[in-house]
This record gives structure tokens, C-alpha cells and sequence, in this order.
């Protein structure tokens, strides 16, 4: 077992969640690339040079901090929801550094660590291991934008310290990621730890209907064509045509939308929004795609409003890797005895990106009432160290 300091964990995880602190609980405002965000990552860069580990910011703004020679690589991200919780990500990557950090202590094995940038998709879906990982070409990331119509170029441009080159993935014999579950299961079950068998795919595009902007007071209902209307319609129309290709498990969310020119006394011309839905299934990802443009389409005809669809984001369900996989079970086995369970992932991570490079696991711990991307998210500490144990025990198992 690696000479993990769990009171050294617990201080740089409370540490990190002082950038951004929103002042409400626990929580924390530290999207990416924002003030927070990069203090953040520069604290870490120090960190991790303490540590040991040499720094390396690659062109997106993700931090590595590398041991040698090849080596596991361990981590999650740091950068939150515009209202998120202090252990999103963060826990992955803190509990990399102990690791990191004990491993170079003990003399082996050697162990990196990393936080990946844009994560919580402020631009696109798990950003910056999307382009390490060809997910996503450099070029087209640069592109993206987020609400405010800031591109993913500009932001990034606003990182210190990045270098013109991408960390080698073949340093690297595999990825582990451990995470808050974001779900109700564990802390339901009373169970200490999950071991990963799959994640979920998902897909996120943005659609827009076209109407006529036009006075609230003097045009007649059925004169109107109000942009919002049809969004309503689109949503009451494909919760209708999901009915028979969903399972209890397919999620689908609209969880932005920006009308225009957004004022009481206006029928609302214009309005965009995001679409998004997550399932197991690659093919029933597509298949709920075909209904989602097929039910816009058919909004927008019967209503006289222009559509537009923009890109098409996504990422395919991706099972664990066996062999990483056994050694956190194991590892679960020794540390909490009965109190764990195989699951799978419904949330997004970067291991999604990262299985295209190298084998991946994921281990989760309970988030107290199956809150996430919320101030109030919190895990107990003993649970969090019970997974930073079960973690080093598996690296140390792997080496």
C-alpha cells in the first residue's frame, strides 16, 4: 500500500475549493477558463511541482504533471458548473496528486496526474480531452462558443504558461478516474464505493425557431408566430414520439434556452436552446436524434418558422477496461469488504475521450442525497477517503 496521507488530501481538496467559492456551502463558480478557474490551475501546476511531477499545460490549458518513465495517469477536471460542487472533478484530480505524490515518496511506481480543461462543456462536451483524445479537432474546438458568444480560442488564449504541444498519450498504460457518483444510489444503498462498468453516450446539439417578434397587446393569438410556442410544442412532441425506443434509464434534457429579444410586452421572435440526451445504446442515440430533427421539422412546418440545427456534440457509450476495472474491485474488496457494487456511469466524463487512447476504469464514492452540479453537492469525509485509498491500493496493484 502507497504511504498516503489522507489529512493531506482532505487540506488540498478544502484548498482548491476556495477559488470560486460561491459563498453557499461548500459550493463553488469556477467555469472554465474563468479568473477562478485558471488561479486555480496555476495553484495546482505549484502543487504538483512540489510534488515532484513535471508540469506541462498543454495547448488547451489542461495541466499534466508527469512522472517518469511511463506511467499510470490519474485525474478528472477543475473547472465546475456556472453553480457547481466542490468535489465535480476535483476529487479525481487531488486524489491523482496524493497518489502522485506518495508513489514518488515510496520510490514507485511512477503515477501522473491531470486536469482536464472545459470539462463541464462551457464550450462543447468534455472539451480539452476531446482534443487530446482526436475527439474533436483543435481547429474545430477553437470555434465552438459559449452562450455569450465567447469562442473557445479566445478563452484559451487567456491560459498562462500553455505549451504548442500535446502531452504523447503513449506515456501513458492507462487511466483512472475517480468521481463523485452525481446519483442517488450509494448514499441510498449505503454502499462505500461503485466500481464503473460503463458510461453512458450522450448528445448535445442547439436547435432555433424563427417567428415573427411582434406587440404582446395587439396580435391575435392566432396571428401570432411566437418562437416560444414552438419550443413548447417540440418538447410535448417528442416526449410523445420517445415513448416507444426509450428505456427507464434514456435521460433527455432542455436545459438552456435564450429567447429574443426576451421582454414581457414582445411576442418572442426567436429562440434557441439546448438539446441534449444520454443512453447506453449508440443506436438508440440515433434513433432519438432522427425523432428530435424529425419533430422540429414538423413544428416548424405546420407553424411557418425557420429551423436551424447547430453541430451535433456527442460522445459514444464506452465500456471499462477489464483489467483496470478488476484491480479497483479488488481493491474495493480489501478497503470497505462488502460495501461496494458494480454500476454504471450516467454522468459524462473524460474518460469517454480518453478510452480512445488507452484503457480506462472509473470509481465512484456517495454523493450525499444524489446531489450534483449544485452548492449543496457534498460527500462525507470518510467516504472520500475511503476512496482515495481504494484508488492508491489499485494503482499500487497495477503499477
Amino acid at each position: 500500500m502507497l504511504p498516503i496521507d489522507p489529512t493531506r488530501f482532505l487540506a488540498d481538496l478544502h484548498a482548491l475549493r476556495r477559488f470560486g467559492a460561491s459563498g453557499v456551502g461548500k459550493g463553488v463558480i469556477r467555469p472554465a477558463y474563468s479568473d477562478a478557474d485558471i488561479a486555480a490551475r496555476v495553484w495546482l501546476d505549484e502543487r504538483m511541482a512540489e510534488a515532484g511531477l513535471s508540469v506541462h499545460v498543454d495547448p488547451v490549458g489542461s495541466v499534466f504533471g508527469l512522472s517518469n518513465p511511463r506511467s499510470l495517469l490519474l485525474g478528472s477536471h477543475t473547472d465546475s458548473q456556472p453553480e457547481g460542487g466542490w468535489l465535480d472533478g476535483a476529487l479525481g484530480v487531488i486524489a491523482g496528486l496524493e497518489i502522485a505524490r506518495a508513489a514518488q515518496e515510496a520510490g514507485g511506481p511512477p503515477v501522473s496526474v491531470v486536469s482536464f480543461q472545459d470539462e463541464e462543456g462551457r464550450f462543447g462536451v468534455t472539451t480539452g480531452s476531446a482534443v487530446w483524445s482526436g475527439q474533436v479537432q483543435f481547429e474545430e474546438a477553437d470555434a465552438l462558443t459559449d452562450s455569450n458568444g465567447v469562442t473557445f480560442g479566445a478563452a484559451r488564449a487567456l491560459m498562462p504558461g500553455r505549451s504548442e504541444e500535446f502531452v504523447d498519450p503513449a506515456r501513458f498504460t492507462g487511466f483512472l478516474e475517480m468521481h463523485v457518483e452525481q446519483g442517488p444510489v450509494l448514499d441510498r444503498e449505503g454502499d462505500a464505493i461503485g466500481v464503473v462498468e460503463a458510461i453512458v453516450g450522450i448528445r448535445d446539439m442547439k436547435i432555433t425557431f424563427e417567428g415573427d417578434q411582434n406587440h404582446a397587446g395587439t396580435t391575435p393569438m392566432q396571428l401570432r408566430k411566437d418562437a416560444f410556442q414552438a419550443l413548447s410544442a417540440f418538447n410535448a412532441l417528442i416526449s410523445d414520439r420517445f415513448t416507444n425506443v426509450v428505456t427507464p434509464t434514456t435521460v433527455w434534457t432542455i436545459g438552456h434556452v435564450s429567447v429574443h429579444p426576451n421582454a414581457s410586452s414582445i411576442v418572442p421572435g426567436r429562440v434557441t436552446f439546448s438539446m441534449q440526451w444520454r443512453d447506453g445504446d449508440a443506436d438508440r442515440l440515433s434513433r432519438m436524434e432522427a425523432i428530435i430533427r424529425k419533430s422540429a421539422e414538423d413544428v416548424a412546418s405546420r407553424g411557418g418558422f425557420e429551423l436551424s440545427f447547430g453541430p451535433l456534440l456527442g460522445l459514444d457509450p464506452v465500456d471499462m477496461d477489464p483489467a483496470l476495472r478488476k484491480g479497483l474491485e479488488d481493491a474495493a474488496c480489501d478497503e470497505v469488504s462488502e460495501r461496494w457494487r458494480v454500476m454504471p456511469s450516467g454522468a459524462l466524463h473524460d474518460a469517454t475521450n480518453v478510452a480512445r487512447l488507452m484503457p480506462v476504469a472509473m470509481c465512484f464514492v456517495p454523493s450525499i442525497g444524489g446531489i450534483s452540479h449544485a452548492f449543496e453537492e457534498d460527500t462525507d469525509e470518510a467516504d472520500l477517503v475511503n476512496g482515495l485509498r481504494v484508488l492508491a491500493r489499485a494503482v499500487a496493484a497495477l503499477g
